[in-house]
């Protein structure tokens, strides 16, 4: 089927920007607020606006190709706050929950995917189904080498401090001697590379609690589309702003 005159002008942008990349410096990890599945579907005529939930997480799948395409080796995305399990309705917190056991982490595992899944949140404050959902696909991925996914789920950036904290403490840590590097060890995200870049959709300019020790040095984005919405030129506009925005290392 041909491609409309939109369509063909949409590819070319998108290479064009692509290829500004090229000579530029690019985040070594993405880390994204994927914020507005509901007002999306809202805007969409969706009667029920949960529905947004399932666009918002099989676009989880189309952030990951575009990473790859440019050579981004860490994601970090925000599924969900600590406060928003607790705080949101039971019916919404399921559809989530089953949107995250049904696409985010059965397609991960799946052995054709390339990218491992690390998880970093209050486990507990899940449903049995959903955590065991992700500690499979987690183990599933684990033998892999390529880039990494980190789903931030049940998460708030100051109870991860906290408990950075409590665990270095009951690891026999001294508290007089406790330093950053102490901390950095014993967050939920301990080995992974800390951000460069944070991308927040939905016109929304705040971190609402998502990886703040981590962001300190971090180059933030924000940008007016509601996550299911964000496309691909969305994307490369912000790793061309970071390559704009980056100090030289």
């Amino acid at each position: 089927m041909a491609l409309s005159p939109r369509e063909l002008l949409y590819r070319w942008y998108a290479r064009r920007l692509t290829a500004s990349l090229a000579a530029g410096r690019l985040p070594r990890h993405v880390a994204v607020v994927m914020d507005g599945n509901r007002r999306w579907a809202r805007a969409a005529g969706y009667a029920d606006p949960s529905i947004g939930h399932r666009f918002g997480a099989e676009h989880v799948d189309d952030l990951l190709g575009w990473c790859s395409a440019v050579g981004v080796g860490h994601v970090t995305v925000y599924v969900a706050s600590a406060d928003n399990l607790r705080k949101r309705g039971s019916d919404e917190v399921d559809h989530l929950m089953r949107m995250v056991e049904e696409v985010v982490a059965l397609r991960l595992a799946d052995p054709a995917h390339e990218w491992r899944l690390h998880v970093a949140g209050r486990l507990d404050l899940l449903p049995d189904s959903t955590r065991l959902a992700l500690k499979w696909a987690v183990g599933e991925t684990a033998g892999r080498t390529g880039p990494a996914l980190t789903v931030a789920i049940g998460y708030d950036g100051r109870e991860e401090i906290v408990d950075a904290v409590r665990s270095y403490l009951d690891d026999g840590g001294d508290p007089d001697r406790l330093t950053p590097d102490d901390i950095a060890r014993h967050l939920y995200t301990h080995g992974q590379p800390d951000p460069d870049l944070v991308i927040r959709t939905s016109g929304e300019q705040r971190l609402s609690g998502f990886l703040l020790w981590q962001s300190t040095q971090a180059e933030l984005y924000f940008c007016d589309a509601y996550w299911p919405g964000f496309r691909q030129v969305d994307f490369l506009r912000a790793l061309r702003t970071y390559a704009r925005r980056a100090r030289p290392s």
